[in-house]
């Protein structure tokens, strides 16, 4: 009990990662991981700042926030920091225009976006769009760049929906670097910039901010290294592996959200 509330009295920020966290994706959508959607909103209802920090890259925020929104949860677009509309900015201020290797479910987001003559690549969870075809298109704009630019909307290994475990955009990020000689840009967890947009729109230090997350690398490790703490819920892509984890070590673990608020409001102001 001592240490909990060693670990949570001074957080005054919670950063929520989406899928595995809140909902398992899948068919029709997917369904709520059992208590998240009474904990969300318990979290709204206390005197803690809550944003969504996801590397959700197939579906766009409008989209995403419709689904959780039919799952039964209250949450606004303002609320989400996602990979996209930050690539899409980073893409803006650099003069980029993008060959995209992504899902169509997120194309929309780079509607406003040129992309004639790409010196770029960005490519996000594309999924069934990871064609041979697709993945040697985006290897042969690279390679005809003088200076290859590789954007990658996260770099997950892997992410659970309801038939099982499916392949991330890691996976085949890494592809395209060892066949380009190169290293891809991260857009997304765990990205520093990307926590820290997070904590910025939240109004929170990263000191004041604890990150609630499934993947012990990309939402544990990319935040810690931001300076946050960081629990793992054992739903969603947890392993039992994770907690033996050679080099991130989570600053709890938790069975589900719903303990995690329990404790997070048990302790916020010890």
């Amino acid at each position: 009990m001592a240490a909990w509330r060693e670990r949570l009295a001074g957080v005054r920020g919670v950063l929520l990662d989406i899928s595995g966290v809140l909902y398992d994706g899948g068919a029709g959508g997917g369904v709520p991981i059992a208590g998240s959607v009474e904990a969300v909103a318990r979290l709204k209802r206390s005197p803690l700042k809550v944003r969504l920090c996801t590397n959700e890259s197939q579906k766009s925020r409008r989209e995403l926030v419709g689904l959780l929104r039919r799952l039964g949860f209250s949450v606004s677009e303002g609320e989400v920091t996602a990979p996209a509309p930050a690539a899409c900015q980073i893409l803006r201020a650099r003069g980029l225009r993008p060959h995209l290797l992504i899902h169509e479910g997120v194309r929309s987001e780079f509607d406003q976006i040129d992309t004639s003559n790409p010196n770029c690549v960005v490519m996000g969870d594309a999924a069934e769009g990871f064609s041979f075809q697709n993945m040697n298109k985006a290897f042969q704009v690279l390679m005809e760049l003088e200076n290859p630019v590789l954007i990658s909307l996260g770099k997950g290994r892997y992410y659970k929906e309801t038939s099982g475990l499916m392949l991330d955009v890691g996976a085949y990020m890494k592809a395209l670097e060892y066949a380009c000689g190169i290293e891809a840009e991260v857009v997304g967890k765990p990205s520093p910039e990307f926590f820290k947009s997070a904590l910025q729109e939240m109004g929170v230090e990263a000191h004041q901010a604890i990150m609630i997350g499934d993947d012990i690398v990309c939402d544990v490790g990319g935040a810690q290294r931001c300076g946050m703490q960081a629990l793992q819920v054992r739903t969603g892509k947890f392993r039992p592996s994770d907690e033996q984890h050679p080099e991130v070590q989570a600053n709890g673990y938790v069975d589900n959200l719903a303990e995690a608020v329990d404790l997070l409001l048990q302790h916020m102001d010890a």
